[in-house]
């Protein structure tokens, strides 16, 4: 059988991107009439979707955050090596700036080590001239920098899959009404997929219905007699419907997400929402946010429902005392697991506060005109920052180059992101520029959409986003969980999965 492998340079955890003359020509001897073709390819990222990379390093959370952690630097310069094979894959040399926050350094370490090695990469090209800047700018960003999104339950139709189904490895596996074991992928191969994944699940849903009717008229039977259940099995007998088997899988997915939504995860979300927002559907500000969190609290939700209300609780109040978060934790019976809260601070997010203590929020983007759906009021703070960047107002003091970009970024060509605009000269300089983000400690879903939202609002600029991992709720707080473990005591995947 043909293949393509993939190698990285040394059997070493922590490789160079570029392979050792002497390591090459040891496989050279050793390999070479087995192999047709070796090429040195300077990519140690994974695409994961058409706007979406990743480092494909669970790991690298554990390694910045935990206090134990023996090799910080290490995988810091791993990172910083691998979004320079991302740049030099999109033949961009961006300018790069950091999130500046008092409590965190890792952006500002990885913005250093990210514009050195850019610098040292472009110094020649192959035809011995030295690269210039492109019209890319590169931002970097902390996880503890937006807490809420990844906490929250979204309700868009990946996010929520994600959030709610087990779905390990992009694959969803269900049973098919005569009780076989099925399971599909969910990647950019599946048109269905990537048309719906980012709609609101009310939307989803709202589609099967006219699937539906188009069935039935061409099978001639009334609606009446059709159920989501028994469609699956109709679609799969007919043949013009066998290409579409695809939609069989929606209608299984959206279904379990609904079921989801209706038996517990509808009523957390109005409690979530109002937290996180700070205001109520009126938006009427939450003046007392206790009496929010507390029929959460008395409702027996998973432990892990509990866990997260509790945190945005503390969240929408930039931190809560002693006294109250051991009232919490009792309260959610987790007084040996209070790690799931205790260790944000890892984060640099605040958790604990004293009474003097004043912090001030982030000023959020005025989104009160925008259509929202009751339970989805809050946007990730990514999406204010990704609008910003594209309209060129990034506060200089908040968000320090650590190299300039060139003039066109310098507000000459900025672009509103809400305003339909027909393209101008300038825009037609701009067109193809990036804005590429990358977030330290993984990112959610729900900030993933973002980066496709703006690239359609603005047209003019296309937004990458990446981190080291794509994260879930789940997956997150046990991250968070482990952060004080030391280094031999690690969760072994049984004990995850079960969790």
């Amino acid at each position: 059988m043909k293949a393509i492998y993939f190698m990285s340079p040394t059997s070493k955890l922590f490789v160079p991107t570029d392979c050792p003359d002497e390591l090459f020509n040891k496989m050279k001897l050793y390999c070479a009439k087995y192999i047709r073709v070796c090429k040195e390819i300077n990519m140690s990222f994974m695409p994961q979707e058409a706007q979406v990379f990743t480092c494909d390093n669970p790991g690298a959370f554990k390694s910045i955050y935990s206090p134990n952690s023996p090799d910080k630097k290490a995988t810091m310069d791993t990172l910083a090596d691998q979004l320079v094979t991302l740049c030099a894959t999109l033949d961009e040399y961006p300018g790069v700036r950091y999130k500046k926050d008092s409590n965190m350094e890792n952006a500002k370490i990885l913005a250093e080590l990210v514009d050195a090695k850019l610098a040292k990469h472009y110094e020649m090209d192959d035809s011995g001239k030295k690269k210039g800047k492109t019209q890319a700018q590169l931002l970097i960003v902390e996880r503890g920098f937006d807490p809420v999104s990844p906490i929250l339950h979204e309700l868009t139709y990946q996010a929520m899959a994600y959030d709610l189904i087990d779905v390990q490895n992009d694959t969803y596996k269900y049973k098919s009404k005569d009780g076989s074991e099925k399971q599909a992928q969910l990647n950019e191969d599946d048109m269905l997929w990537v048309k719906l994944r980012h709609k609101h699940i009310a939307e989803v849903s709202e589609q099967i219905p006219k699937m539906v009717k188009e069935i039935s008229a061409s099978k001639k039977q009334p609606d009446g007699k059709i159920t989501i259940s028994n469609l699956a099995q109709m679609m799969k007998k007919m043949p013009s419907f066998r290409k579409q088997l695809t939609e069989v899988v929606h209608l299984q997915l959206a279904e379990d997400c609904m079921q989801h939504f209706s038996n517990n995860v509808e009523r957390l979300c109005k409690a979530e929402q109002d937290l996180a927002v700070g205001s109520d559907v009126e938006g009427v500000k939450v003046k007392d946010p206790m009496r929010t969190l507390l029929p959460v609290l008395l409702h027996p939700y998973s432990t892990y429902d509990k866990i997260r209300a509790v945190l945005l609780y503390i969240f929408s109040l930039n931190g809560t005392t002693d006294e109250n978060l051991s009232k919490l934790i009792q309260h959610v019976k987790i007084e040996d697991d209070r790690e799931f809260i205790l260790n944000w601070k890892e984060l640099g997010v605040p958790i604990i506060t004293s009474p003097s203590f004043f912090s001030r929020k982030p000023t959020r983007r005025d989104r009160s005109q925008e259509q929202t759906y009751n339970l989805s009021r809050w946007t990730p703070v990514i999406k204010d920052v990704m609008e910003d960047a594209v309209e060129n107002k990034l506060d200089t003091r908040e968000w320090p180059h650590q190299s300039e970009c060139p003039a066109a970024w310098n507000g000459s060509g900025a672009v509103s992101a809400r305003q339909k605009h027909k393209p101008s000269a300038q825009d037609e300089r701009r067109s193809g520029s990036r804005l590429i983000i990358f977030v330290i400690g993984g990112i959610s879903y729900s900030e993933m959409r973002c980066a496709y939202e703006v690239t359609q609002a603005v047209k003019s600029c296309e937004v990458i986003i990446g981190s080291s991992h794509i994260l879930t709720p789940t997956s997150l707080l046990n991250d968070i969980k482990a952060l004080s473990k030391g280094p031999m005591e690690t969760f072994t995947i049984d004990e995850r999965s079960n969790a």
